[in-house]
């Protein structure tokens, strides 16, 4: 009797999770039509889940406890208001410049071609589908408010996780978006939120589109995805190439260390400017982000030429200081001779024009 009571209640449990599930629409939605079929075809997946090119199962023991900073005994957050430069529309001018403008995390407002390249624009204060305070964003105030950005002719997304791809952010901007460039399997998140399928283009690995005359190639990354337990890896995670006629750059969204970035740098490089991830890692999950040290080793692998630090500046999604990948990436660089470029938050780079590294973090401490 009590055992039937008991797995009564885990079934009612259950049912509430998976009704919660279908209705929030900030899980997104399953894969449909045309692009479900591409990823029944997909080489990458496997029962349509994707795989990494080499095998790494996500470790299923790792302590969620020490990923969550309880009681931390290291600078976890900021002590005062993160600097930034306030920004008008304005400022994100057409003209011939190549230039980006960093909004913390792995969000970069990207300016080629005088066209306007919004990456991974996550812009909202909790990179999870529910409100908590473990993973507030640092205090610091946005360069710019989301509602006076200005018109983006594409918003590019690595994959499908909270701190990348965030439902209010693409809520708030998508009727000033003309494109979004996304991994396959990604589009049916978007479709739920309201875009319509032709402001949408899906690739897989290796894929190649061309916008207003910047080519976006999909290149693979060491990752995986999912917004929750019922669709893990069920779309596509990459790292993205883009290419003009006046440049070549370098995101590498998540991604663990592998030769990957060798193979990218000797296919599509070099690069004038690389955008690599180098914090939130963890012993636990180093598969899927790199060392700070890797970071710069990758940077070299691509053959790149200026190198601006991603995936830190914004939330502390794990067990280090909020400044340790910054100070280390800054040291790994300067041993091997790379061009780092470290701006506040909103500050405008102009690439090739401006000497543009400074440790600002340490008036932060």
């Amino acid at each position: 009797m009590w055992l039937l009571v008991i797995l009564s209640f885990l079934l009612l449990i259950f049912i509430f999770v998976v009704v919660r599930h279908k209705m929030l629409p900030q899980f997104g939605a399953k894969p449909t039509g045309e692009s479900f079929r591409k990823i029944k075809q997909s080489e990458n997946s496997h029962h349509r889940r994707f795989r990494n090119r080499t095998n790494t199962e996500i470790r299923r023991n790792f302590k969620v406890k020490s990923m969550l900073n309880f009681s931390a005994d290291y600078d976890a957050t900021p002590k005062i208001p993160l600097p930034f430069k306030n920004n008008q529309s304005s400022e994100f001018s057409d003209n011939d410049d190549i230039k980006f403008t960093w909004f913390g995390h792995s969000a970069v407002l990207l300016e080629v071609n005088r066209k306007k390249i919004f990456l991974d624009p996550m812009l909202t204060n909790v990179p999870a589908p529910v409100k908590n305070n473990l993973m507030k964003r640092f205090p610091t105030e946005h360069p710019i408010e989301i509602d006076k950005l200005p018109e983006l002719d594409i918003v590019l997304i690595s994959h499908d996780h909270y701190d990348h791809l965030d439902y209010k952010t693409i809520i708030q901007i998508k009727d000033k978006v003309k494109m979004f460039v996304v991994p396959l399997g990604v589009g049916a998140h978007l479709k739920r939120w309201g875009i319509i399928p032709s402001k949408i283009i899906e690739q897989d690995w290796w894929e190649k589109s061309k916008v207003n005359d910047i080519q976006f190639i999909a290149a693979p990354s060491h990752h995986y995805s999912g917004r929750s337990v019922f669709d893990r890896n069920r779309t596509l995670w990459c790292s993205w190439i883009i290419k003009t006629n006046e440049c070549n750059i370098y995101f590498s969204g998540d991604s663990g260390y592998r030769s990957t970035f060798k193979e990218i740098g000797d296919k599509f490089g070099p690069f004038d400017l690389t955008f690599l991830e180098c914090g939130q890692y963890h012993e636990e999950r180093a598969e899927f982000h790199m060392l700070p040290e890797q970071t710069v080793q990758a940077h070299l692998d691509l053959q790149g030429d200026y190198l601006m630090p991603i995936h830190w500046g914004a939330f502390n999604l794990s067990k280090h200081s909020w400044y340790e990948s910054a100070e280390r990436i800054a040291i790994a660089a300067e041993e091997y001779q790379v061009k780092l470029i470290t701006p506040k938050l909103g500050e405008m780079v102009e690439i090739g024009k401006a000497d543009t590294f400074s440790r600002w973090w340490r008036e932060v401490q």
